[in-house]
């Protein structure tokens, strides 16, 4: 029996420099076996701050790979689950034209403060937020994978 393919996760936020690269390294550290997961900003900082990088780092996250990066028309067509952090809507951006979304695809609104200029215990507590709500989610897609592959 083949395990089922993770499910592509694109996490967004404002400058894709806090918030999301900090879920997508929680989910590629603690749910890989069901989240591939990516990020991107709607206005990309251009780099990671560097209490971002030092909080996932005393975290045990690795920051390979995390860059701060404008959300594409492929990374959108990719996803299966796109998650919002930005704390504004952004389901316009899919409505029409190139990237919109497919059939099956799905938005799911996350409201967590925005770090950016923020102390490290604001960074801290950001962080652990994202870890609770990275493994609900992850713990949701196991689920749901045990009840479509029993």
């Amino acid at each position: 029996m083949t395990s089922p393919s993770p499910v592509r996760v694109l996490f967004i936020c404002i400058g894709n420099a806090c918030r999301s690269p900090m879920a997508e390294a929680v989910a590629r550290r603690d749910a890989s076996d069901v989240i591939e997961a990516s990020s991107a900003g709607l206005y990309p900082l251009g780099r990671l701050p560097e209490l971002t990088v030092e909080t996932l780092e005393t975290n045990k996250y690795s920051v390979e790979g995390l860059s701060s990066k404008c959300i594409s028309r492929e990374a959108v067509q990719r996803a299966d689950l796109i998650v919002n952090l930005s704390g504004t809507p952004i389901e316009h951006l899919f409505s029409s034209g190139p990237s919109r979304l497919r059939d099956g695809q799905h938005i799911e609104n996350w409201e967590v403060s925005d770090p950016y200029g923020e102390d490290s215990a604001i960074y801290q507590r950001i962080l652990r937020e994202l870890e609770q709500r990275v493994q609900g989610l992850a713990k949701r897609l196991r689920k749901e994978s045990r009840s479509t592959h029993t």
